[in-house]
């Protein structure tokens, strides 16, 4: 059910990866099409106020309720782009490319109906164009691109015309002049608001991706440990094997039973290769090996006696407290690797601090926290920000740092978290949170 990524996992982890990174994609294109309708909405307020500006202010015929019919179009459309967003979190860059043509489309019939490249406002192309430069692929900001331009093209020839007064010297009336200093401004406006807000989008989503590269770089770096540490144990699984059939024959020759010493000597030998035996085939567990003898059902307050009889047991903590606060008992499955995890920070714990140290479980809803608490000299500043990435350790030792990396990469398969902070008075806390769902039976 757990265990370290090994060589089958590789294939899976890749997919993973790349649905991940599709969805960080996905969740980003989410967002920019809500900044789409946010800038809908705003061009339908705007068009309503340039209407009834142009034609009760300035007494500019207009085929008013043309335009009008437009609007509602367009209103329809935003609501149902707002409802089929609003429950759907996924958006396609072909999605986007719809959104943008449909507002080139109300665009170029607004401005078909209000003088064509007459009216100052068909400079709101550009606004269309530099959104799909910003939101789309190549291909697509291209598409939007020649079409605005043959929109344009095509407003020069066919649209009904505006009656603008003509200035007295003949020149460019000062409503013209005045309408192209709008537009500039609200293109200028919109563009730096809205390009901002997107661009904030697109930073969080590479931040994502840098996570996700991280992560991945990081279990690339579990998958050679695994195959390394199965490729040892089974190589050390023979000479072992050796190892206790000689210690078998060592006590049964006459020469050496009647040594007592000697005897006793054997026999912790045996007991120690037994010892040696068992962490291989922890090891080939962990591997993804064997698994389905790993896999086992109990209850949460079994495992976890058992868990701190064997830890007093074998590592003799001079100073331990242990509280159960999870409640009733809850039905489990586990297999060895949950066990190691809980043990890899148990016994960093006791090297920090062998006099003391605190191992408590507690219920918060739906999850399970292990808090792990001891009286060192805590983390040091350089290394607390780094909690949980491979070879940061305060131990001048080859390899080290490794236990807290692969207890939160078990951890993260399980969908859970790992933190740590130091105490005030002393000492650190590690904290691992699990779902209940990811071990419950």
């Amino acid at each position: 059910m757990i265990n370290y990524i090994g060589l089958s996992e590789k294939p899976r982890v890749k997919e993973t990866q790349q649905a991940i990174a599709k969805e960080y994609e996905n969740s980003a294109g989410h967002k920019n099409m809500l900044q789409l309708i946010q800038l809908r909405w705003m061009a339908v307020l705007g068009q309503l106020s340039t209407i009834f500006i142009v034609s009760v202010e300035f007494n500019i015929h207009l085929p008013v309720l043309k335009m009008l019919f437009v609007l509602i179009c367009l209103i329809a459309f935003n609501i149902a782009s707002h409802l089929r967003w609003h429950e759907r979190s996924i958006v396609s860059n072909g999605e986007l490319l719809f959104a943008l043509l449909v507002d080139v489309a109300s665009l170029t019939a607004q401005l078909y109906l209000s003088g064509g490249t007459t009216n100052p406002f068909c400079l709101l192309y550009l606004l269309q164009v530099i959104l799909s430069a910003v939101l789309l692929e190549a291909w697509s900001s291209w598409i939007i691109a020649m079409i605005s331009s043959a929109c344009l093209a095509g407003l020069s020839v066919f649209s009904i015309p505006l009656p603008l007064p003509i200035a007295e010297n003949g020149g460019l009336s000062k409503l013209y002049i005045a309408g192209m200093i709008i537009c500039f401004v609200l293109n200028a406006a919109l563009l730096v608001f809205f390009i901002q807000r997107i661009s904030r989008n697109l930073q969080a989503r590479d931040i994502q991706l840098a996570d996700l590269r991280q992560q991945s770089a990081e279990e690339n770096h579990i998958v050679r440990m695994g195959l390394l540490a199965s490729g040892a144990a089974h190589e050390l699984g023979t000479p072992l094997a050796t190892l206790s059939v000689i210690l078998g024959d060592w006590k049964r020759m006459p020469e050496l039973s009647k040594n007592t010493e000697l005897i006793e000597e054997i026999s912790e030998m045996q007991t120690q290769l037994q010892r040696c035996k068992s962490i291989v085939s922890g090891i080939l567990l962990s591997a993804g090996e064997a698994r389905g003898e790993s896999a086992i059902k109990t209850t949460m307050t079994a495992f976890l006696n058992e868990l701190v009889q064997e830890f007093t047991t074998t590592r003799h903590p001079v100073g331990f407290e242990f509280l159960n606060n999870i409640g009733s008992d809850i039905a489990i499955v586990f297999d060895t690797a949950l066990k190691q995890m809980l043990y890899n920070v148990l016994d960093n714990a006791l090297e920090a601090s062998p006099d003391w140290l605190r191992f408590e479980i507690k219920r918060q809803h739906e999850m399970l926290v292990f808090i792990v608490t001891d009286s060192g000299h805590g983390f040091s500043s350089s290394i607390l920000p780094r909690i949980g990435e491979p070879y940061q350790s305060t131990k001048a030792q080859p390899g080290s740092g490794l236990g807290l990396f692969f207890v939160t990469n078990v951890a993260r398969k399980l969908g859970g978290s790992m933190r740590a902070h130091n105490r005030t008075e002393g000492g650190a806390v590690v904290e691992l949170t699990l779902p209940l769902s990811a071990i419950m039976l």
